[in-house]
């Protein structure tokens, strides 16, 4: 992975590396925001995620482009919000085996998340 990354996680509760990944990324209660190096990580910040009902599936969007986020990783997500991630120049990964926040940043730097494509978006959003 060249240069830097801000990663985004949607979190469980206070997130976190330690934490774990939601499985639904627009209603998860946080996002963990991960500045990511070439090989390590460079700090960690967590920020609230709002409720769903306000500005629906493309709410995170926003948010998430207004912290300097290029990168997300989910277990699943629709294809509305994955067009608007797109729309920004947001980066979505696909990994929905790994609970652990830290273990999904793990496996990212070691290249074995891959991008996220059409075959995996969710129905309904």
């Amino acid at each position: 992975m060249p240069g830097t990354m801000t990663l985004a996680v949607p979190s469980i509760g206070a997130g976190g590396l330690e934490g774990e990944r939601s499985g639904h990324f627009g209603r998860c209660d946080t996002f963990t925001l991960v500045e990511l190096g070439a090989d390590s990580i460079l700090g960690v910040r967590v920020i609230e995620n709002p409720p769903h009902e306000e500005g629906g599936c493309l709410r995170p969007v926003e948010l998430l482009a207004s912290h300097g986020v290029n990168a997300l990783v989910v277990a699943g997500m629709g294809a509305r919000p994955l067009a608007g991630f797109r729309d920004v120049g947001i980066d979505v990964y696909f990994e929905d085996v790994t609970p652990g926040i830290g273990d999904v940043i793990a496996r990212l730097l070691n290249g074995e998340v891959g991008p996220m494509d059409d075959r995996f978006v969710c129905g309904g959003h």
